[in-house]
């Protein structure tokens, strides 16, 4: 027997409610994403290689810990199990000595190209609910929506 799923109500602000979706949508996709990455990549870290490939170049742990809201602890942490993988290098930071500075590697990139090919095939069934046409507006949107959240963290 299927239990009835309570809908919002509709006296919530509609910025609530879309915020409530954002985020059991989250909460859904990365329990899937997860299962489909493992074991090659735990979400931290396939969150880490995504963020080099989107935004290029070397960057400290802090500035890696900030961008993705995680504390510095947590980035060493996920820095060293990729490191240790060799999907990462680590540098001591010459501008801070005690600092390090981290850039992906080839076989990093080649790991996050792999892990979304994976995760595409993994999510294909998607189009048996919403067809890629009404997907690309709600992606305009959902970007336009990252960068106001960006912008006022």
């Amino acid at each position: 027997m299927q239990r009835k799923r309570p809908l919002s109500s509709n006296n919530d602000p509609i910025e609530f409610q879309v915020l409530n979706e954002i985020g059991i949508i989250s909460q859904l996709a990365n329990n899937r994403a997860a299962r489909l990455l493992s074991p090659d990549l735990n979400m931290s870290q396939f969150i880490v290689l995504n963020h080099f490939s989107r935004m290029g170049d070397e960057r400290s742990l802090v500035q890696l810990a900030t961008a993705i809201q995680v504390t510095k602890g947590a980035m060493s942490n996920t820095i060293a199990r990729l490191h240790d993988k060799g999907l990462v290098v680590v540098r001591a930071d010459p501008e801070d000595g005690r600092g390090k500075l981290v850039s992906i590697t080839a076989a990093g990139r080649a790991m996050r190209n792999r892990a979304v090919s994976k995760l595409g095939r993994g999510l294909s069934s998607i189009y048996d609910v919403i067809k890629l046409n009404e997907l690309e507006p709600v992606l305009h949107s959902l970007r336009k929506l990252r960068c106001w959240f960006d912008e006022n963290r």
